[in-house]
């Protein structure tokens, strides 16, 4: 397991995060706890979490990941051996998520609401990365910023600052209860935006973003990866696996048993014209070179210059060790990657 710096923190993260967002649904409280002990014993020292998690969301399930985690944490009273990084919900009109019941926004109210109510259910007095899960203002396609239509974009008149999101988050700071904050499904202009307001001001500096990235979606490429060179803001690549649709356990309409997409309707992202033959053409590489579909294509997200952790959620163990064992055992070789990129080539991104 290799380390990486947190954005210009001092924190070094493993290269491999720990996903967590199926605890409470998909996965009970006693397989996140054997997950986490796992992910500790391969030196993976990285846990992503949210207020919103588990997925799908639902009132009945939310904060349910997150008190897996704390009682995991209260149990092995190993909270110092965790980096651990959570997020608040952006603009929503889910209502479920504040007492008394209204839409998400991102004000000093709710936000500090999200975070004294995940440190309790977290069982800790801080979080090492506090982030921003979308963002306050509008944006279209919202789980995947890059790409924008015509409408719906405009600037709305009860828009909460980003200077004023970034006041809160630097109480969070000064209070101890937060050491570092991040954005989540951001744009470029708005990664920018966050930056320059720091430095206006004064207030805590965005380390990471944490946006979808892919051998489907290599749109993170196209501006966002500068942000990382020249600011030093790292990605935290969230479904490396495109959903499990880059194992080819979906090809041919192929759905089984206790699968995601099996389970529940929300898949639509990865079944866009070209997702399937995109699909097809990476299996059939790693096949070509011996190597397990789902370590290839999480191996490959890991070793780009840009990503800070690859964040790996599995609903079993066996899936958990093919994609943390198997993809740092996988090599991207200058020959495998020239094949990757002619088929993303022929293919561009299918599912942005």
């Amino acid at each position: 397991m290799q380390y990486r710096s947190l954005g210009r923190s001092d924190l070094k993260v493993s290269e491999i995060c720990l996903g967590t967002m199926t605890w409470g649904q998909q996965n009970t409280e006693a397989e996140g706890h054997q997950q986490m002990d796992y992910a500790l014993d391969q030196g993976i020292n990285f846990f992503d979490t949210a207020e919103l998690y588990s997925i799908p969301p639902k009132a009945e399930t939310q904060g349910s990941t997150e008190r897996i985690i704390g009682s995991w944490f209260k149990a092995r009273k190993n909270r110092d051996k965790v980096i651990l990084a959570t997020k608040t919900i952006g603009r929503s009109a889910m209502t479920w998520f504040r007492d008394p019941p209204q839409e998400g926004r991102l004000d000093k109210a709710q936000m500090t609401y999200a975070l004294e109510n995940s440190l309790k259910r977290l069982q800790t007095d801080h979080v090492d990365l506090y982030q921003l899960h979308w963002p306050e203002r509008p944006m279209p396609w919202g789980s995947n910023p890059t790409r924008f239509s015509a409408a719906g974009t405009a600037p709305l008149p009860d828009e909460n600052s980003i200077e004023g999101q970034l006041e809160v988050l630097d109480g969070f700071v000064k209070a101890g209860k937060v050491r570092h904050i991040g954005l989540s499904n951001e744009s470029a202009w708005g990664t920018m935006r966050f930056l320059f307001g720091s430095e206006a001001k004064g207030l805590p500096r965005v380390q990471t973003v944490q946006n979808a990235y892919n051998l489907l979606n290599r749109t993170y490429e196209t501006a966002m990866a500068e942000i990382h060179l020249r600011e030093q803001v790292g990605l935290l690549a969230y479904s490396p696996l495109a959903q499990g649709f880059l194992t080819g356990k979906y090809l041919n309409g192929a759905r089984p048993a206790g699968a995601r997409t099996t389970l529940f309707d929300r898949a639509q992202r990865y079944q866009t014209p070209g997702s399937e033959e995109a699909v097809a053409d990476y299996v059939a590489i790693a096949r070509k070179h011996g190597l397990d579909p789902a370590a290839m294509a999480i191996a490959f997200v890991t070793s780009r210059a840009f990503t800070t952790s690859n964040i790996i959620g599995a609903t079993s163990m066996e899936q958990l060790k093919v994609c943390v064992e198997g993809s740092l055992a996988c090599r991207i070789t200058p020959e495998l990657e020239a094949e990757l990129d002619a088929v993303h080539q022929l293919r561009g991104n299918p599912c942005p």
